[in-house]
């Protein structure tokens, strides 16, 4: 089947832009799904847009015989493997990763496990799931630590901690969005991203921001937030982090497109933080600005990324 942009859409079917829901990054999603939806249209594809909040959602998509979704989401419902695994119960071709990958990489501590035992490194933690947990872990940890809900993106609900003092206030916020809270080592250092389309590892983007670190206000808000595409690592060192990366995405059962986070310690040593499975698509992201660095502009990514939805890997066989 020709899926190119050049077929004005033909091969694609009617397509269901996924938007919105009801997580806490609702408001980045709903970007997302605008913009990704007047780029499909633009190119003549019959897209329409979804909000996944609204009312018998999945009557609407069950009654409009949708050829394929593209998912919009972020966090909860949208990334977590729920809505893929509602779509497959529809028998709806949809982009990304399936339920296993989507589930598994929203869940930050299990990525950080497998992520061990496949020998990707990350860095130490601690699992905070109650005051008490609090207690033991706030004499025992190395500082500084960041505390971070286990299934939030955006770096929604996250602090820095530099002194014991202050753990059980930063695990309060954190607790407000999870119940599982991770106490995660501090890597002093530059962060770095990696976009990636299929097989293909974009080029590394550094991320520099005068906020404590890459936050909801530097990712979303700020005009701050510097972005070094090229990254400045000599050709070798970011060809074998590409590589890494892509294994890294991969050890967590992600496929068809999404982005993976690192630091790079002031040894030059990777630490592998995340994966977002569907990151951002607005003006902001970077898995677009990347994209663009080898000459793909919004309007073939987001088709790029529709491919997806004809994969194998997409099509009702991800379990």
């Amino acid at each position: 089947m020709n899926t190119g942009a050049a077929d004005k859409g033909k091969g694609y079917g009617k397509v269901v832009v996924l938007m919105g829901g009801r997580s806490a990054e609702r408001e980045i999603s709903l970007l997302s799904g605008q913009a990704v939806l007047q780029a499909l249209q633009a190119q003549g594809i019959d897209a329409h847009g979804q909000d996944t909040a609204a009312d018998g959602f999945q009557d609407i998509l069950a009654r409009e015989n949708y050829a394929r979704a593209f998912i919009a989401l972020h966090g909860r419902g949208g990334e977590d493997g729920v809505i893929q695994g509602m779509l497959e119960m529809l028998d709806i071709p949809y982009t990304g990763s399936g339920v296993l990958g989507s589930a598994l990489a929203m869940d930050k501590l299990r990525t950080k496990q497998v992520w061990q035992s496949a020998g990707i490194p990350t860095p130490a933690f601690a699992v905070l799931k109650s005051a008490a947990d609090v207690a033991v872990a706030k004499d025992t940890i190395e500082y500084p630590v960041v505390v971070k809900p286990a299934h939030e993106g955006s770096s929604i609900g996250i602090s820095k901690v530099d002194t014991a003092a202050d753990l059980k206030d930063a695990w309060q916020l954190a607790a407000r969005y999870d119940d599982t809270v991770i106490a995660e080592q501090w890597i002093s250092g530059a962060e770095y991203t990696a976009g990636i389309l299929g097989d293909e590892v974009l080029p590394l983007i550094r991320l520099e921001t005068p906020n404590v670190f890459y936050d909801y206000a530097a990712k979303y808000e700020s005009d701050t937030t510097r972005y070094l595409l090229p990254c400045g690592l000599i050709a070798a060192q970011e060809a074998g982090l590409q590589e890494v990366s892509l294994a890294a995405f991969r050890a967590v059962g992600a496929a068809g497109w999404g982005r993976v986070d690192f630091m790079l310690d002031e040894s030059g040593r990777p630490w592998f933080i995340e994966v977002n499975t569907v990151p951002g698509l607005t003006g902001h992201s970077l898995v677009p600005m990347a994209a663009k660095a080898v000459g793909r502009e919004f309007k073939q990514l987001v088709c790029r990324i529709l491919d997806t939805s004809f994969n194998a890997g997409a099509e009702m066989q991800h379990g």
